[in-house]
């Protein structure tokens, strides 16, 4: 059964002891947006996903979805898989492999809840751009196509919450390519909350707005991506590069010098061509191994992009050299860059918190 409780969004309070392993996670999302479950191999990104599909009946906990209560352990509620309106979409497409790409969908449809709209069948459909493969079986389709089938399965019910467990985790770079814009376009197409599951911090800059970080089963962070990509203390894999996320408007390109221009809070961005229409919101990455620092403007140099920030955090890092947070602006419409520069850069340029500086951006990253 389901009871109506008073959060909107997504309200998560669930702990799981398993052998050596112990989770502990509470978090809250809103209703709608992408919010990444980030962290380390064994963090419990997974077993809180699929404890929020009702596959961990030994989780005990709250489980709250726009309103509808889907497990209270202490009120003996737990509704059951079958009966939560969650999409899943795992790493690997778990398609019916005796059923056509639309026997697939169809079985969804047919499963779907009373509110959902009779046009949405054709509208996942077309947005997912399987038409030409309704006809085929799952044998026959590319990775990139048989995760976009599953996309649309999970969709083709009309889930309360999409939850995607590293759904580009087994793709070669060719079907990602193919899958990351259906995955970015989720927020804007969705009005529910998407919880994807990454251990990739480039995976986390294209798709989500919010994310949980989490470490040996408990949350250490939750905020906006913008923020919590800047940390300079994030967990990540080796090898995945630290940098941070903004946010900017595009307001004119440059046909001759190949260039778009965007406006964002710390200034203007000078980005490669992009094909996007004047006013439209898009995310740069900006690789902290691609910034470097300086004291003074220098403007007759070959870097494009410079602005004028405050060294907010420095952290050490491996191999003498130092992570350095950097806050260009105040109050909300502060951004921050992360910039890796050697200690003895740091020592001889005298930097310290709230040393005003020059962050020059050497390469920026479209991302969304």
């Amino acid at each position: 059964m389901n009871v109506t409780a008073d959060a909107d969004g997504l309200r998560v309070d669930l702990a799981l002891a398993r052998g050596g392993f112990a989770l502990d996670a509470s978090f809250a999302v809103p209703a709608s947006g992408v919010t990444a479950l980030f962290g380390p191999s064994g963090a419990g990104k997974t077993t809180v996903l699929r404890a929020l599909a009702g596959l961990e009946p030994d989780a005990r906990g709250r489980v709250v979805v726009r309103g509808e209560v889907w497990q209270e352990s202490d009120r003996a509620v737990f509704v059951p898989p079958h009966h939560r309106r969650a999409g899943l979409v795992f790493q690997e497409p778990s398609l019916f492999p005796h059923l056509t790409v639309e026997g697939n969908l169809r079985y969804a449809w047919r499963r779907r809840a009373r509110d959902v709209g009779a046009r949405w069948f054709d509208d996942v459909v077309g947005w997912l751009s399987v038409g030409p493969l309704l006809a085929r079986r799952p044998e026959g389709l590319s990775g990139g196509e048989r995760q976009r089938v599953a996309l649309a399965r999970a969709l083709a019910a009309g889930p309360r919450v999409l939850l995607l467990d590293e759904p580009l985790a087994s793709l070669d770079r060719a079907s990602k390519r193919e899958i990351l814009p259906v995955l970015a376009s989720l927020e804007e197409r969705l009005d529910v909350p998407v919880v994807l599951v990454t251990h990739s911090l480039s995976e986390v800059a294209r798709l989500a707005t919010r994310m949980v970080t989490l470490r040996d089963g408990r949350v250490e962070e939750v905020g906006p991506v913008e923020e919590l990509l800047a940390r300079p203390d994030l967990s990540h894999e080796p090898g995945d590069p630290l940098g941070a996320v903004i946010e900017g408007t595009v307001v004119a390109h440059d046909d001759d010098d190949w260039l778009t221009t965007l406006k964002a809070p710390c200034g203007e961005i000078h980005v490669r061509r992009v094909e996007r229409p004047v006013g439209t919101r898009v995310r740069v990455r900006v690789l902290a191994r691609d910034v470097s620092l300086a004291l003074d403007e220098e403007p007759r140099i070959s870097i494009l992009n410079s602005f004028a920030c405050v060294v907010d955090r420095i952290d050490d890092a491996e191999r003498g050299e130092a992570l350095v947070r950097l806050r260009a602006g105040e109050g909300e419409a502060a951004v921050f860059l992360l910039a890796r520069v050697t200690r003895r850069s740091l020592r001889a340029l005298g930097l310290a918190v709230g040393t005003p500086v020059f962050a020059r951006v050497k390469s920026v990253g479209l991302e969304g």
